[in-house]
């Protein structure tokens, strides 16, 4: 059974793909200081799975302790990082705290990558790369400009750094470049958690409905789509993350894998916010008190993928419609009372 090191295990995204792990028959260990997460959704993991998930509780910025896992573990087999800052305004503000935590754990981690040998890594990215698109669908092939925020940035640099570690590394690495995850565990005992006030649009629409807000905001009604407000690829937290498993397998199953390769994972298609807006309150019977606002800074117009790649290489589809991502973050919301 291999053995797989999850950065960022704890926060959203890393905690469901322990779940999608385990259940296929990985070990898994879990590496996350929980500075923006909670060991405590380790719990819910081991409820769902009845698998006991190991945490060192390690900011990878520090290297001698970063070490000390590879030392305790020498028989890793590849690496999923998720570990990272992600709020886009925070990156526009304090732009040099996502430079050095973002990109100083990913040097961190290579130069372990390299130094015992790991044989697998798979890079958690962002359709953030792309910047604003002007031809959509975007492919993995579709030219990366500016991005819109410096957290985008890190991602974008990110990527080219591990590139960079390909050509000289006996390993093989695939960035998954994903769009945006919603929902939660069909469970209800994992689910988006933010830290901090929550800057992605389901949370605030959850909390909401719920009464936590009086009311939200949608950020511009002026932009040249649609309907005006912004346009996105959404997707179901478990689809994301099955398709690591289904890389990591891929990477484990093809010794003549690239050393360097890209995945958008997306829906395919694009909701707007007053969109999903309209599909959260169908799905769930909850009216919803919103106002309109100025566009937010480092908001990209439209972005959604071509998910063609994705299918193809790792035989991967999407399992869970737009109503079943508004109905389990709708379930997640009501767990928390």
């Amino acid at each position: 059974m291999s053995k797989i090191l999850v950065t960022g295990a704890c926060g959203y995204i890393g905690s469901h793909t322990l779940v999608d792990l385990i259940e296929n028959n990985f070990e898994v260990i879990s590496l996350d200081d929980n500075s923006r997460s909670s060991d405590n959704v380790l719990d819910a993991v081991k409820d769902i799975t009845g698998v006991n998930v190991k945490n060192y509780q390690i900011n990878l910025c520090d290297f001698e302790k970063t070490k000390s896992v590879f030392d305790e573990n020498p028989d890793i087999s590849g690496i999923i990082h998720f570990a990272a800052f992600k709020t886009v305004p925070e990156s526009v503000e304090k732009p040099l705290l996502y430079y050095r935590n973002n990109l100083n754990s990913l040097i961190n981690l290579l130069e372990l990558v390299q130094e015992f040998d790991v044989p697998n890594f798979i890079f958690s990215s962002s359709c953030s790369v792309y910047g604003d698109v002007k031809d959509l669908p975007v492919t993995e092939k579709t030219r990366l400009v500016r991005t819109a925020s410096p957290y985008g940035n890190t991602k974008k640099v990110g990527e080219e750094i591990l590139e960079d570690f390909a050509k000289i590394s006996n390993g093989k690495i695939i960035a998954l470049r994903y769009f945006n995850p919603i929902g939660a565990h069909p469970s209800g005992l994992i689910g988006e958690s933010p830290f901090s006030t929550p800057q992605n649009l389901m949370p605030i629409i959850t909390e909401t409905a719920i009464g936590k807000r009086s009311k939200m905001m949608v950020f511009g009604d002026d932009y040249p789509t649609r309907d005006g407000s912004c346009i996105r690829d959404y997707i179901h937290v478990s689809d994301i993350a099955h398709a690591h498993t289904l890389a990591f397998k891929y990477l484990e199953e093809n010794k003549k894998a690239e050393n360097y390769d890209v995945l958008n994972i997306g829906s395919g298609n694009g909701s707007t916010v007053f969109e999903l807006i309209n599909a959260f309150e169908n799905a769930t019977g909850q009216k919803l008190n919103y106002e309109v606002a100025d566009r937010r800074p480092g908001d990209t117009i439209a972005i959604y993928a071509n998910n063609d790649k994705l299918k193809s290489k790792l035989g991967w589809t999407p399992k869970y419609s737009l109503d079943d991502m508004m109905k389990t973050a709708w379930n997640w919301e009501k767990s928390q009372l």
